[in-house]
């Protein structure tokens, strides 16, 4: 192959966002990939996910053309206009029938990698004009965001560990060596984690399995799963209790933080979560005499029971060690373009709505997903009768993944923005496949809220879009001014002011918003001047303080003592106290570098090598059940069975067991080359929708009861 161009991109299939150089031949063919050294974050990282877009790109499993389901029971290809037009009908119908919440929207996480969908799918979605709105958020991050709402006055204002200049990092429930990060754009971690050691720097991680980064670690101490909150509130006390805590001059509620942890001992924490009560001792002392510490809790501390106390502590760990808004500690980003400063993102919080069935509590105007199936299976007024599903497959990501397959089938209408047809979107009546990562324009405007480092890059399109293709933002568009039409000029007329001012920045591409954010952000960027800067993009420097100006609380102070929080505390005790049934094990998800949560299991560069989607646990819990290494296993929930292979490893804790999130592909209607050869069952079918974090709402992912067996 002869290169014709050498073009540099951005890799956007997850939040590390590395820089890519790509060779293209002379035919637009996609050649050699390979990191960008001159792009200031990734500094020439990239993983093994990022040789997957040129399958992409060329996957004949991927939909070009939009599906309508016939009268024949089956989806055909149509014709855009066809798609779009239907789409709008069965949306707007189903609402003049049924009243305007009837349709709910689920978006999933590929939206916040694509600009096209962050500046048009809000958009879309208030046209709609429904409150059913549901996300991946509260599948695994909404504790975040409660906890940064409440203590710094916005959902995205979330610190993040300035790894580059720390010395001491602690870890909780966070992989980021398979991750690259999460609510943390950390792209090549492991080479931040080498330099960490060599300035005499340390990591530290809990989890109930040896993970990759635990493997890495300078410490890895084993918790049970669900009880990280004793372990972080027990390190709280012992700052508290040391006298050294130093809590900058603009935080407020120490005092009454003291009085609401004193329970918490390290021994009560050793009780629940199996780590020694030295051991906590000794990290909070390590945490008050390094120079520089921070601490991070990600997947493992969030989707589980008390995943806001978790991330509470954790938040408290790193304010009352001085830590927070110091090189070396967690700080906030200064990004090009401020989503939180200009508002173009809500600062969130609880609303008075709640899911109409089980009243769970709705945070910045989206409802808990665990509430969507019974949404829609449960009769009376305000049920869910038609959903939207944009770049989501929340079959194979939600709890319950098995009961919401069933309830798909019996709504009035479905409708999904989608490249694949998966287990969500094969019941679908419309299916509308945008074009792929290689053939839009991108700008991150989520992840540098998140990074490490201070950056901007623009990649234009690195290949023309297919003749009869769309984009994202040119569906939303399309949808949108159709959805309209269906709902007649009485609606417009209503609706005037707010329908034209949507209108507008539908019709306004993604890269002209981006243009206008840039020229408007104070730091006299644009698009052009980004095309211009050369290789990388632009580096604005390492993270600098940024408090207590960057709150927005009312009064510029952090307050510790959230209501929410010191309230539930004591049951933390009483749901830690209850023994468990003999037999009983806790499981628990993974990931895996080569992974990418419910896709890209149908690209043969990543799904090359050994399986692994077999059920981990330990060799003395698998002895004690007459199981073997390899065998076939069933694992039982309250919330349905699985069949599985089960692997003997020494990596996760006796009495837990390891399932990775996002296979289960085998389905019927699931158009998957690679089907047959991923046989992992999807967790999320003993997952409990039922069970949820009672301060969030959020999903309980870990610590999930499960009984195992072996298959018949």
């Amino acid at each position: 192959m002869t290169a014709a161009a050498v073009h540099r991109t951005s890799c956007t299939l997850c939040e590390a966002m590395c820089g890519l150089v790509v060779d293209l031949d002379e035919h637009g063919k996609v050649g050699r990939i390979r990191g960008d050294e001159a792009d200031p974050l990734s500094r020439g990282h990239l993983c093994p996910k990022a040789f997957a877009l040129p399958e992409i790109q060329d996957d004949p499993d991927r939909l070009r053309r939009p599906l309508v389901r016939g009268t024949d029971g089956e989806l055909h290809e149509a014709t855009w206009d066809v798609a779009i037009r239907r789409a709008a009908a069965l949306m707007a119908g189903v609402q003049r029938e049924h009243g305007d919440d009837a349709l709910a929207v689920y978006l999933g996480n590929p939206n916040v990698h694509s600009l096209g969908a962050l500046t048009h799918h809000p958009s879309l979605v208030r046209l709609l004009r429904t409150r059913n709105r549901y996300s991946a958020t509260s599948v695994d991050q909404l504790p975040h965001h409660v906890v940064a709402h409440a203590l710094y006055g916005h959902q995205f204002l979330l610190p993040v560990p300035d790894i580059d200049r720390t010395d001491l990092l602690v870890l909780v429930g966070h992989n980021p060596m398979a991750s690259n990060g999460s609510l943390w754009t950390v792209p090549d971690f492991p080479g931040r984690r080498r330099e960490l050691a060599s300035r005499g720097g340390r990591l530290v991680v809990l989890d109930p399995r040896r993970t990759e980064t635990a493997k890495v670690a300078d410490e890895h101490h084993f918790v049970r799963p669900g009880s990280d909150a004793t372990v972080l509130l027990a390190l709280v006390r012992e700052v508290l209790a040391s006298g050294r805590a130093a809590p900058a001059a603009y935080v407020d509620g120490v005092e009454a933080v003291r009085t609401a942890v004193e329970p918490f001992t390290p021994e009560v924490a050793e009780r629940a979560s199996g780590m020694p009560a030295d051991a906590v001792r000794a990290l909070a002392t390590a945490l008050l005499d390094a120079p520089s510490a921070a601490v991070h809790a990600r997947m493992g501390a969030s989707t589980q029971a008390h995943g806001v106390v978790c991330q509470w502590a954790t938040q408290l760990l790193n304010i009352l060690t001085g830590n927070l808004d110091r090189p070396g500690g967690t700080m906030l980003t200064t990004p090009a373009v401020d989503l939180v400063g200009r508002g173009v993102l809500g600062p969130g919080g609880f609303s008075r709505r709640r899911s109409r069935v089980r009243g769970l509590p709705g945070f910045g105007g989206e409802l808990p997903v665990s509430a969507l199936a019974e949404e829609m299976t449960t009769p009376g007024e305000g049920q869910v009768r038609a959903l939207l599903t944009i770049a989501g497959n929340p079959v194979s990501s939600t709890p319950g993944g098995h009961r919401l397959d069933a309830a798909l089938r019996d709504l009035d209408a479905l409708v999904c923005v989608d490249l694949y047809l998966n287990e969500t979107t094969r019941h679908a009546d419309v299916v509308l496949p945008p074009t792929g990562p290689l053939e839009r324009d991108h700008y991150d405007l989520v992840f540098h809220l998140l990074a490490v480092r201070d950056a901007a890059r623009f990649s234009p399109a690195l290949l023309p879009k297919d003749p009869g293709g769309r984009h994202d933002w040119e569906i939303a568009r399309d949808l949108g001014l159709a959805y309209l039409q269906a709902r007649g000029t009485s609606t417009r007329r209503r609706l005037s002011r707010a329908a034209l001012a949507l209108e507008a920045r539908l019709r306004t591409s993604p890269t002209r918003q981006l243009d206008l954010l840039l020229r408007t952000g104070g730091a006299g960027l644009s698009v052009r001047k980004l095309l211009a800067a050369g290789p990388g993009g632009l580096d604005l420097g390492p993270l600098r303080p940024r408090l207590p100006g960057r709150l927005r609380t009312a009064d510029r102070r952090i307050d510790l003592a959230t209501p929410l929080v010191l309230d539930a505390l004591p049951t933390v005790l009483e749901a830690l106290s209850v023994d468990r049934p003999e037999g009983e094990l806790l499981l628990v998800g993974r990931r895996h570098q080569r992974d990418n949560n419910s896709w890209l299991h149908n690209a043969g560069v990543l799904t090359k090598g050994r399986p692994r989607h077999a059920l981990l646990a330990h060799p003395d819990d698998l002895a004690a059940r007459g199981v073997s290494d390899g065998d076939r296993v069933r694992l039982r929930s309250a919330a349905g069975e699985l069949e599985v292979e089960v692997a003997a490893s020494e990596d996760v804790m006796r009495g837990v067991v390891s399932l990775p999130h996002g296979y289960g592909h085998a389905r019927d209607g699931v158009r998957m080359r690679t089907a047959t050869t991923l046989p992992g069952a999807s967790v999320n079918d003993v997952t409990d929708p039922a069970v949820v974090d009672p301060l969030s709402g959020n999903a309980v992912l870990n610590g999930v009861p499960v009984t195992l067996e072996k298959a018949g």
